[in-house]
């Protein structure tokens, strides 16, 4: 009797020990299907939108510093080659705020520009900018908004070769820019382009 007793017992905390370990393991289950969260799309900017839904990320593209022909060098640019400085442009994440060095300056027109991609998907509204150079049958004298011109730039997929309508347009120099993103990610090199409104010099 008294074995049959604690036959029993044994059977009893086997039986335990198995649905406590059953609960562990489904808990461990749930935890890993939770969602991963997500930057929301709010944060993103247009031209960022149309680069994730290609499967590209333009957040960290490095250019290779080759300039279109014709470009003229800045003589004497307010932010000279080698100037440290702080960008104030928002043009995508993690470059308002980042310390950059200058690499190149030129004067030129630049454009805001609004453009279908050739390789699909959403209208890329108010890309800041390309350049007189980056388009197709430059002109010397500034494009009025809603002028249309085919982009030579290859800032991101899609861009060459699109047909894009002028935003607005300015007689400015524009700098080409190594800097480091706030968000963590890793160096930008030889980013185009920033206007001179769009950088001031780092005290620090």
């Amino acid at each position: 009797m008294k074995n049959k007793y604690r036959i029993g017992i044994l059977i009893f905390m086997a039986f335990m020990t198995l649905y406590g370990c059953g609960n562990v393991l489904k808990g461990e289950n749930m935890d890993t299907n939770k969602n991963v969260n997500l930057a929301p799309d709010d944060d993103l900017s247009m031209d960022e939108k149309q680069s994730v839904a290609e499967g590209n990320n333009h957040v960290n593209h490095t250019n290779s510093g080759i300039v279109p022909k014709g470009v003229k060098k800045a003589q004497n640019p307010t932010y000279p080659v080698g100037s440290q400085v702080i960008i104030q442009a928002d043009h995508m994440a993690g470059i308002k705020g980042a310390k950059g060095t200058i690499v190149g300056a030129y004067n030129t027109n630049a454009y805001a520009v609004t453009y279908e991609p050739t390789t699909g998907g959403e209208e890329v509204k108010n890309h800041k900018w390309v350049i007189q150079e980056e388009i197709k049958k430059p002109q010397e004298k500034i494009l009025q908004p809603g002028a249309k011109v085919t982009l030579e730039a290859d800032h991101l997929p899609g861009m060459k070769g699109a047909m894009a309508t002028v935003e607005s347009g300015i007689h400015t120099t524009v700098y080409m820019i190594n800097y480091k993103p706030t968000n963590g990610t890793s160096e930008v090199k030889n980013h185009k382009w920033l206007i001179e409104s769009e950088i001031e010099a780092d005290q620090s």
